[in-house]
């Protein structure tokens, strides 16, 4: 089984040609809405806080309905991806992990976001919102970097840049890399950038699926023993 998690403002329709690519190959895919996207319930997202828990929740039920099929791996893209490593990091349930630019600290992957697309928008307000937010969602602001919870909970996965890509640039994307266990594999996606790179097929199709294959493999075998 894989699921598959969607970017921030969009929703599960949006991962449906990486479903089509791996259901091909035998994997059941699970397209999900998170929190407060699409048709799930929820007035405010929490970047990772109670989105790992609804995930895991998710899970339980899968296996409640005779629904999901060992071994699970997750595939995300940006606000996904981030919250795929969390997850890893959190339920023991999930072999692998594919995060396509994942952002390392939130309040940059929102400056930057707000740089690329509303560069309009004033710089001080974002600013001043961005040092509310921990208080509204009542949790330290380094709980909402994902360098603070793989630097708690290294994991292994599969993490993917793209070379333009100026929201969550390689090079932050690697740092979250060398935060990872030995095994994890960085991958950078030429000419790619932040909204087009989950779509590079001829690049990421055949380094994800051998990812995916070997990792449940291994994680067969160590179940196994």
């Amino acid at each position: 089984t894989v699921v598959l998690l969607h970017g921030y403002g969009l929703s599960d329709f949006v991962m449906a040609p990486w479903a089509l690519l791996l259901a091909q190959e035998g994997w059941r895919c699970v397209l999900v809405d998170l929190r407060g996207h699409g048709k799930s319930t929820g007035r405010r997202i929490t970047y990772g806080l109670r989105e790992t828990h609804d995930l895991s929740q998710l899970l339980d039920a899968l296996a409640a309905a005779d629904q999901l099929a060992p071994l699970v791996a997750v595939l995300g893209e940006s606000y996904g991806a981030a919250l795929a490593l969390r997850w890893k990091a959190a339920d023991p349930r999930i072999a692998s992990a594919v995060a396509i630019a994942p952002y390392a600290s939130l309040s940059n992957a929102v400056i930057n976001l707000c740089r690329e697309y509303s560069p309009w928008f004033p710089s001080c307000l974002l600013r001043a919102g961005l040092k509310r937010l921990p208080n509204v969602l009542e949790a330290a602001p380094e709980e909402l970097d994902t360098t603070t919870v793989l630097a708690r909970q290294p994991v292994a996965a599969l993490f993917v840049a793209g070379a333009e890509d100026r929201v969550m640039p390689p090079a932050d994307v690697q740092g979250l890399f060398k935060q990872c266990v030995s095994g994890s594999r960085f991958l950078v996606v030429p000419n790619a950038t932040h909204e087009a790179i989950p779509y590079f097929f001829d690049d990421l199709a055949l380094p994800v699926l051998a990812w995916l294959r070997s990792t449940t493999v291994t994680a067969s075998r160590t179940q196994a023993e």
